[in-house]
């Protein structure tokens, strides 16, 4: 990407886990941390659909750290993970996920 490309987009880190790596790896992208360009203002859900994704498939994010619902605008320099429905009931709390989306 040239200097003129690059301005007004910004850098995150994208991790996919369980059944959710399965996608990135069909498209040949990498699906642990994984260097992504976004638009500037691009939300979770945008990497969601970026990643080859569909929203019903992504119960959780993780944004730097932290729970964060899918329409969370990205920053520059942010890590993502992309958690799919099903994570097991004790690990769910643990992660702070109650229902899908939502935060604690």
């Amino acid at each position: 990407m040239t200097q003129e490309e690059d301005v007004g987009m910004i850098a995150v880190t994208f991790s996919a886990f369980l059944r959710l790596r399965d996608r990135p790896k069909a498209k040949k992208s990498s699906h642990s941390n994984a260097p992504t360009r976004l638009k500037e203002g691009s939300t979770v859900e945008a990497l969601v659909l970026e990643a080859g994704l569909e929203l019903t498939e992504v119960e959780a994010a993780f944004v730097n750290g932290k729970i964060h619902p899918l329409d969370t605008v990205l920053h520059d320099g942010d890590r993502v993970a992309l958690v799919p429905p099903g994570t097991p009931g004790p690990h769910r709390m643990l992660m702070g996920i109650y229902q899908g989306n939502k935060t604690v």
